[in-house]
C-alpha cells in the first residue's frame, strides 16, 4: 500500500502550484519544455516513503549517467532526465509511477504530463535528501539531545546513527563517527554552504554528517557509500574495501586532506581544532658518550606542530601466552594508567631511538587532543599489545600531566574512544603470536550530552555505562577541553 508520512500542514489542490518547466534532460526534445496544464494532487498519494533511500550515488539505474538525475518517489529508483526520450519518462509510462524529484534542485514533477508540483507535504522528503541547519540550530544541537523516529516508529538517538559497512570498512566508519563528534569540525560541516562547489570529499562527508544529526530520517541508519568511495579514489587505493586498514592513519590523512581543501590564509577549522605544538630536543648518543659532562652537550631544538600524541605501551611480558580460559587470559593482561603514558611528553622524560636521545615538551594544547595508543608492532597489524589502559572520562588534567606552561589548570573530557576487538592465536608456520581480526574489528564509544555514552559498531548502536569504556582495547581517543 502506498505510504505517506502525515503532516499538519495544509495539503490538497489549493496548495498546488504549477511553474514553467525549464529543467529537462540534455537529450530531450526542446518541444517538451512547455508544461501540460493539470490541476490535481491525486498522484501524491502514490508516494511510498518506505521505498526511498537517498544515501547512494546519484546515478541513473539504466544509463549509469550521473547528470540530471531524478528519483522516482514511488519505487525509489534513479533515472536521468524527464523529457519524452528519457528513462524517467519511459518509467512513468511502463510502470505507472508518476512522481519524480530532481536530486539537485529538489523540484518535484509529475510525468509523463510533465508539470511541477509544489506541496508542503513534500518538505520532509526534501529535508531527508538535503538536510539544512541554521546557525541557531547548530548552537542548540548539543543542548537538545533527543530521539528521532523512522517511518516504522523505531527510535534512534540523533547523532549516534549506525553506519552500514561496505565490505571491510569498519575502520572508515569509526573515523566518520569521530569527525562527526568533534564539535567545531561537525558544526563547520553542518553549516557549510554551496556544497556543489566544494571538493567531492568535503561534499560527501558533509552530507553524511548532516544525515547523522537529522531528527526526521526515514531509516534509522545511514549508508556512507559515496563518502567511502571518494576516500578510496582520493587516497589512490591506500585505503580500500578489500581489507581493514589502520584507522589512525586514515584519521591523520583525513585531517590533512580536509585542511588542504577548506583552509583560508594558511589555516582552517581543522588545524585550529586539533593541532597543537611541541618542542623536540635531540642529542646524539655518540656525542653524549664522548663527553664526560653530559649536561654540556648541546641539543638541537625544533618546534613542530602535532595532530596527535602517540602513546607507547610497555612491552608485553616475555613469558605470558594467551590462555584458553577467557577469565585467566584477562587476569594475565598488564595494565597501565593514561597519566603514565603521557609522561613521554612532560619535558623531562627522554626517549632513545636510532642512536638519538629525544625529549618532548608540549608548548600549546589544542582544543581537542587526539591520543593514539600504539597497540600494533608491525605495519600489517599482525601483532597486538593487549595492555589495558586505565583512564577517567572526565576532568583529566592534561595541562598538569604534560607540564604545559600557563595551562596547568586545563582539564579535558573524553568524547570519542575508538577500540579494536580481536583475539590472538599462534601461527601454524613459526608459532608466532598473531592477531586474528574479527569480521568488523573496530568500533567507537561516543558521548552524547553531558554523560550519555553509546557503543557504535557499524549498524549496532547501544547505550553503555561510562565505567565500561576502559574494558575494551582503546586505540584512538579524542579529548575535549573544558
Amino acid at each position: 500500500m502506498p505510504c505517506k508520512r502525515p503532516v499538519a500542514d495544509e495539503t490538497g489542490s489549493e496548495a498546488l502550484k504549477h511553474l514553467k518547466i525549464d529543467d529537462t534532460s540534455s537529450d530531450s526534445d526542446p518541444s517538451d519544455t512547455e508544461p501540460t496544464e493539470h490541476v490535481t494532487d491525486a498522484f501524491l498519494d502514490t508516494i511510498c516513503r518506505n521505498s526511498l533511500d537517498f544515501d547512494f550515488e546519484e546515478q541513473c539505474s539504466v544509463s549509469l549517467s550521473t547528470t540530471n538525475i531524478y528519483a522516482c518517489l514511488v519505487c525509489g529508483k534513479y533515472f536521468q532526465g524527464r523529457g519524452q526520450q528519457t528513462h524517467a519518462y519511459f518509467h512513468s509510462i511502463n510502470d505507472e509511477h508518476h512522481v519524480f524529484i530532481n536530486l539537485k534542485t529538489l523540484h518535484v514533477y509529475v510525468l509523463p504530463d510533465n508539470y511541477e508540483v509544489m506541496d508542503k507535504s513534500l518538505n520532509d522528503i526534501k529535508d531527508v535528501i538535503q538536510p539544512t541547519y541554521s546557525t541557531r540550530d547548530v548552537m542548540r544541537i548539543d543542548d537538545i539531545i533527543g530521539h528521532g523516529h523512522d517511518l516504522m516508529g523505531r527510535p534512534y538517538t540523533v547523532g549516534c546513527v549506525g553506519l552500514n559497512r561496505v565490505k571491510h570498512t569498519s575502520y572508515i566508519n569509526v573515523i566518520i563517527q569521530t569527525l562527526a563528534h568533534i564539535r567545531p569540525i561537525r558544526n563547520f560541516l553542518l553549516t557549510l554552504s554551496n556544497l556543489d562547489k566544494r571538493p567531492p570529499l568535503v561534499h560527501k562527508l558533509s552530507m553524511v554528517v548532516r544525515r547523522m544529526w537529522h531528527a526526521r530520517r526515514f531509516k534509522a541508519h545511514i549508508s556512507p557509500h559515496e563518502c567511502v568511495q571518494e576516500i578510496v579514489v582520493l587516497s589512490k587505493g591506500r585505503f580500500g574495501l578489500d581489507k581493514e586498514a589502520d584507522p589512525f592513519e586514515l584519521l591523520v590523512w583525513m585531517l590533512n586532506t580536509l585542511h588542504g581543501m577548506v583552509r583560508k590564509k594558511k589555516t582552517s577549522v581543522v588545524y585550529e581544532t586539533v593541532r597543537g605544538e611541541m618542542q623536540v630536543a635531540t642529542w646524539k648518543v655518540q656525542d653524549m658518550l664522548q663527553d664526560d659532562m653530559v649536561e654540556d652537550v648541546e641539543a638541537t631544538i625544533l618546534t613542530m606542530p602535532f595532530l596527535a600524541l602517540s602513546l607507547e605501551l610497555p612491552p608485553t611480558p616475555l613469558f605470558t601466552h594467551p590462555s584458553t580460559d577467557d577469565e585467566d587470559e584477562r587476569a594475565n593482561i598488564p595494565q597501565v594508567a593514561l597519566g603514565t603514558l603521557l609522561q613521554r611528553y612532560n619535558g623531562t622524560t627522554t626517549v632513545e631511538t636510532n642512536g638519538l636521545v629525544q625529549q618532548y615538551t608540549v608548548t600549546n594544547l589544542p582544543a581537542y587532543i587526539v591520543c593514539h595508543v600504539k597497540r600494533f608492532t608491525k605495519h600489517n597489524m599482525s601483532e597486538k599489545n593487549l595492555t589495558v589502559v586505565n583512564f577517567p572520562v572526565r576532568n583529566v588534567p592534561f595541562g598538569d600531566l604534560l607540564h604545559v606552561h600557563g595551562s596547568t589548570s586545563v582539564t579535558y573530557d573524553l568524547v570519542v574512544n575508538v577500540c579494536h576487538v580481536g583475539h590472538q592465536g599462534k601461527s601454524a608456520v613459526d608459532g608466532a603470536v598473531l592477531t586474528e581480526f574479527e569480521e568488523s574489528p573496530f568500533f567507537a564509544y561516543v558521548r552524547q550530552g553531558e554523560n550519555l555514552w553509546f557503543r557504535v559498531h557499524d549498524l549496532q548502536v547501544e547505550p553503555v555505562m561510562p565505567q565500561m569504556l576502559f574494558l575494551s582495547d582503546s586505540y584512538i581517543q579524542v579529548w575535549q577541553r573544558n
